[in-house]
């Protein structure tokens, strides 16, 4: 589904929904809420994030991405809240189970996708490390910087890359063993699980630059792999974010 981009002061007078995104980097929180628009066919325009923008900030409240606003309703930057609203805009198709322990279960899983301490926050501060360390990973400058937003620490960073690991192996296992009754997280039934691990892979190995032309800089940063991290890395993961562009998310990105 096709989205607009309009400046700051355009979406402010909009109604609707609009969300600040990143520009030339596949952030793949912010990916994945262009997933649930995409398969809801919610309309929604665009704002790109920029960090010189004291409108945004103003708006916003910080300077971040993605940040959705739904007509006057108070800003919403938590992957939790942002995918509550797109269940509660569209309700169909549903990407969370009605079921209370099967919607426990997928909860959980996405939890391990998207939160402090989840994937996406591991392998950032990890790639923050190797920056700063200058063994791959992000650019000395972009690792100083999201070193200080996202609470980097020397004495902690052996562990960034051990909770790496255990997640993508953990998650590995999950997929793995819902294969039997289909291609999903949950077996026959796509959910969010299934966006959001689609997405999140793209940190771990991007997609080709026809599909995704982003900063050059970030696509080494997000190439990077040590070794023990490659091996934790399943194929079942890039397989089922293949089958999910392949059947149900857009390409090429729009970055």
């Amino acid at each position: 589904m096709s989205f607009d981009y309009i400046s700051t002061q355009e979406a402010m007078r909009r109604g609707g929904l609009r969300m600040v995104v990143m520009g030339k980097v596949p952030s793949p929180w912010g990916e994945a809420v262009k997933g649930f628009l995409h398969l809801k066919r919610i309309p929604w325009s665009a704002v790109r994030l920029a960090y010189d923008d004291e409108a945004l900030k103003r708006w916003a409240g910080e300077l971040s991405a993605p940040v959705v606003f739904y007509e006057n309703e108070a800003p919403r930057t938590g992957w939790a809240e942002i995918l509550m609203l797109t269940e509660r805009l569209a309700p169909e198709p549903a990407l969370l189970p009605l079921d209370p322990p099967t919607r426990a279960e997928a909860l959980l899983l996405c939890e391990k996708f998207c939160a402090p301490g989840g994937l996406g926050w591991m392998r950032r501060l990890q790639n923050v490390h190797a920056g700063l360390m200058k063994s791959g990973g992000f650019s000395e400058r972009v690792a100083g910087y999201l070193g200080r937003k996202y609470g980097y620490d020397p004495a902690q960073a052996g562990s960034y890359g051990q909770r790496v690991r255990e997640l993508l192996r953990e998650l590995g296992a999950a997929l793995r063993s819902k294969r039997d009754a289909g291609p999903y997280y949950l077996g026959a039934r796509l959910s969010a699980i299934d966006v959001y691990s689609a997405t999140f892979m793209g940190i771990f190995c991007p997609l080709p630059e026809l599909q995704c032309m982003m900063e050059p800089s970030i696509r080494a940063a997000f190439e990077y792999l040590d070794d023990d991290t490659a091996k934790a890395l399943d194929p079942v993961l890039l397989e089922h974010r293949d089958m999910m562009y392949a059947r149900h998310l857009e390409l090429p990105l729009s970055l």
